[in-house]
């Protein structure tokens, strides 16, 4: 039995889900493979058919120029090169000649018989067909040229989104595959893995991903796309539980057994009102918990799959009442014993919160039901005196033996920052981490004090004077890259940094300064090797390497 096998395997989530696209014809997913590489149907390639401008519009969910553009293509020789962006990006009916000419390989029947598109209206032998399911390519950091089969959406398939939709490439999906640090581990967990994003990430880095969800139409749309792009992410078709195995259940239920060395999820955390039964959710993004009980309860039962040293990055909401500061409720999910770090990225007012999520599930074309749908999301939150909904990003690490040296940051980063960021977020760990060590050589009188230090290479420095003055008032320092940090600087912290070029120790150039302003006291060098210490820990100054 391959590691981290399940009693529901690979095959459970195929036939029986008849909502979702089929897999279990290996060589016909080949066919389609080969037929999509040809049209080049990949993000590049649409771009180029489309033109700069109709592809912008057309990530900005906007399709009229994508759509005149193709109607365009087609009287030409791209003609084929429009079908797949027409059928699958654009909802479009297309005459099955051209699916023909499109996809000599697959043909018209395997696309039927691989669930991706449906006659259009009762008469099965009718000239035009027109697609079931969202496919479109999209370009990974990590596998190259890929496709990912979703749900249509509404501006495809007009109308609410059916309640067990299953989610593509969303922004929140995209979110998370930027912030993940992605150092190489044995045991991977994707929890809520929707049509499989992030396990096609953690394949590039992890020897075996579980993927796990409550929805099996999700399953099954995971499924199909892990075996369309095997090859890009190094998965054998004929030997998928070596590499990745799917299980159905809630939450950690499916895998309260095992552990893992990365846990990574973007959960059902939209706060949604309790006004009715599972019916009125939509899987995708609805826990079928009051408030954000969704993200408390996963923050305190995480620890429970982590190996010692393992670690998990989640995406949350949370909400804040107006009587307390955004972070306390935050900073009570977070079990004792653990390391943790949030960022909270944006805060919302419940009228914004309500107004996006409407309009996210396309509830907003009918006015009372949206009105209706207002109305509870308002009282929701008046119930629980929320003010304010938070939205951000978790890491939690299990230390490698228990520790009373555990740290918790919690702060809001609401700029513009440097994507992919993960590697600049594990940059900051491993600099919290070596920090953490020389405090505890601090008690023996070392620290960092007889550390070399530098400024980093995208650090810059601000000075800003009235006209006139003769020193200046404000002292800044920038970082241009990963989070952008800014901070601001004493006199004296700007001379230490100021000093920082790899020749003198932290206590050589503190001691310096303490002489040079006449303050020889061990407490003044020991305040500005505090301040210093921040600055280490923020990435403003690194260690000599």
């Amino acid at each position: 039995m391959p590691p981290d096998a399940s009693v529901t395997g690979w095959a459970d989530f195929d036939d029986d889900v008849a909502t979702a696209p089929s897999s279990e014809d290996l060589a016909l997913l080949g066919a389609l493979a080969a037929d999509l590489t040809d049209l080049g149907y990949t993000v590049d390639g649409v771009a180029a058919l489309l033109g700069a401008q109709a592809a912008a519009a057309l990530d900005r969910g906007q399709t009229a120029p994508a759509l005149l553009e193709c109607r365009r293509l087609l009287g030409g020789p791209r003609r084929t090169r429009a079908v797949p962006v027409l059928l699958w990006l654009l909802g479009e009916a297309v005459e099955q000649q051209d699916l023909r000419a499109a996809f000599p390989g697959t043909g018209v029947s395997g696309l039927e018989h691989l669930r991706l598109i449906e006659p259009v209206g009762a008469e099965a032998s009718g000239p035009h067909r027109r697609a079931t399911v969202d496919l479109r390519p999209y370009g990974s950091d990590v596998a190259g040229n890929l496709w990912v089969a979703s749900d249509l959406g509404s501006e495809q398939r007009p109308g609410p989104l059916r309640r067990d939709h299953v989610l593509g490439i969303g922004g929140a999906s995209l979110t998370l595959a930027q912030t993940v640090m992605r150092a190489p581990v044995d045991r991977a967990l994707d929890l809520g893995t929707g049509c499989g994003i992030q396990s096609f990430h953690l394949l590039s880095h992890a020897r075996h991903v579980t993927a796990t969800d409550i929805s099996e139409r999700a399953l099954a749309f995971a499924r199909f796309n892990v075996l369309l792009n095997a090859p890009a992410l190094d998965v054998d078709p004929q030997h998928l539980g070596d590499r990745i195995s799917l299980r159905l259940g809630n939450l950690l239920e499916p895998v309260a057994a095992d552990r893992f060395q990365l846990v990574v999820s973007n959960p059902p955390f939209v706060i949604t009102p309790r006004t009715g039964g599972p019916e009125d959710t939509y899987t995708y993004r609805d826990g079928g918990l009051a408030g954000d009980a969704i993200v408390e309860n996963l923050v305190r039962d995480l620890p429970g799959v982590l190996s010692p040293g393992g670690s998990a990055q989640l995406l949350g909401n949370w909400e804040i009442s107006g009587s307390t500061a955004w972070d306390r409720r935050i900073r009570a999910f977070i079990p004792a014993g653990l390391d943790a770090w949030v960022i909270q990225r944006e805060q919302q007012s419940p009228v914004q919160y309500a107004e996006t999520w409407l309009r996210d599930a396309a509830e907003d074309r009918d006015r009372e039901s949206y009105l209706a749908g207002f109305d509870a999301y308002l009282d929701d939150f008046a119930s629980r005196s929320v003010e304010g909904v938070g939205f951000g990003w978790i890491w939690l690490r299990r230390p490698p033996a228990p520790s009373d040296l555990v740290r918790v940051t919690v702060e809001e980063i609401t700029h513009e920052i440097e994507q992919p960021v993960g590697p600049h977020l594990a940059a900051a760990v491993a600099r919290s981490d070596w920090l953490a060590a020389h405090t505890e050589q601090a008690a023996s009188g070392s620290g960092i004090a007889d550390e070399f230090l530098l400024v980093a290479d995208d650090v810059t420095e601000e000075r800003h004077q009235r006209p006139g003055a003769e020193h200046p008032g404000i002292i800044l320092l920038r970082q241009g890259a990963g989070l952008r940090r800014t901070t601001l600087l004493s006199t004296e912290l700007a001379g230490f940094v100021s000093a920082c070029d790899g020749d003198l120790t932290a206590g050589q150039i503190a001691g310096a300064l303490a002489m040079l302003l006449e303050r020889p006291d061990a407490a003044f060098i020991a305040e500005l090797l505090v301040d210093v210490e921040q600055l280490l820990r923020e990435g403003f100054l690194v260690p000599l390497p």
